[in-house]
């Protein structure tokens, strides 16, 4: 698991109170991890703000798993580079 994922599921866990073991890549945020999409909202807010880039709105509306968050962390870190 990369830096980003741990980085990641902290910040999930961290936002929505969850013990981070329960929260797995494949993991959705609605139905896995019971957020409502007010929450996934903070989520990305809090991943923005943990890695200090912008998600831009388009992507974020479809982020529905963890592994999606990663995915798109990793490409704005990629591009940044």
């Amino acid at each position: 698991m990369s830096n980003v994922d741990v980085r990641v599921r902290e910040t999930i866990s961290k936002v929505l109170n969850i013990d981070i073991e329960k929260i797995k890549m494949e993991s959705s945020f609605q139905e896995d991890l019971g957020s409502d999409s007010l929450e996934v909202v903070e989520v990305i807010i809090a991943l923005e703000e943990e890695f200090s880039i912008d998600i831009p709105d388009e992507r974020a509306e479809r982020v529905t798993k963890v592994s999606e968050a990663c995915s798109i962390i990793d490409e704005i870190i990629a591009m940044s580079e």
